[in-house]
């Protein structure tokens, strides 16, 4: 069966919503356009930026320490949305939808996310976007993901678990389960794109939420070492020949 690409998925605040699209233009060492290009800082993160920032926004990568995540708050899991006639409009199961345009609605924004987030973390302050994008990870890097290896995943624990909570950019169909692992090192083109696949993925306790809910619904970290010996899923890969790359584009490890 040959391998294809089956979503391109976008993240533009990170930890706070998601879109789908039809196709993407990638660019060398450069990461998914519009991916977490915005960020909600808390009161601990805000002692980082303002240590490195220039008119207000932050002038370098910070780690994700400094911002609203998943991690901390689970519900914030359950955010969906994206993209719409120039602003971007996210729905929650509790909140209810707002839509905002970034550049001018941050504080609406954080009023908005304030129930979602535990009294005992550090609060949430502003809406940043700044040099970088706020992936995890400091290096132009993007996620691919497996939905064969999604679909053992499920099998194995007897329920459905989807996408959505593993937050990744790139979903692809048809290698195999787990086929991925083997591609860290190698060179593997989306359609006409290159990518050097780098490192696999880490995961956090944020997968342990049910996106539908935000509530959460096992111990996922816990299953993967159990079911695996490892608490990995999903692999980094850099861009290294740009292009368009569009849904059902073939993969070739």
């Amino acid at each position: 069966m040959t391998a294809r690409l089956a979503l391109i998925r976008r993240h533009p605040i990170k930890s706070v919503g998601g879109e789908g699209l039809d196709a993407v233009t990638l660019a060398p060492a450069r990461r998914l356009p519009g991916d977490r290009e915005w960020a909600v800082l808390t009161e601990a993160g805000e002692r980082h930026a303002l240590a490195s920032q220039t008119d207000g926004q932050p002038d370098r990568w910070l780690p994700k320490s400094c911002f609203l995540r998943g991690v901390s708050s689970l519900p914030l899991q359950a955010i969906e949305g994206g993209w719409q006639d120039g602003l971007l409009v996210l729905r929650h199961p509790q909140a209810g939808q707002i839509s905002i345009d970034p550049e001018t609605d941050g504080p609406a924004l954080i009023d908005w996310l304030r129930p979602l987030w535990p009294a005992h973390a550090p609060a949430p302050t502003r809406l940043v976007r700044g040099a970088a994008i706020w992936t995890d990870q400091k290096w132009p890097w993007i996620s691919i993901l497996s939905l064969d290896s999604l679909a053992d995943l499920e099998s194995r624990t007897g329920r459905s678990l989807g996408p959505r909570r593993w937050r990744g950019n790139l979903w692809i169909d048809g290698a195999g389960p787990w086929a991925e692992r083997d591609w860290i090192g190698r060179v593997i083109r989306i359609g006409g794109v290159e990518l050097r696949v780098t490192d696999h993925v880490g995961r956090c306790d944020a997968t342990s939420a049910d996106t539908t809910t935000g509530q959460r619904d096992g111990d996922m970290v816990e299953t993967l070492d159990r079911l695996y010996g490892h608490t990995d899923f999903g692999i980094f890969a850099e861009v290294v020949t740009g292009g368009e790359i569009r849904i059902g584009d073939e993969v070739t490890p």
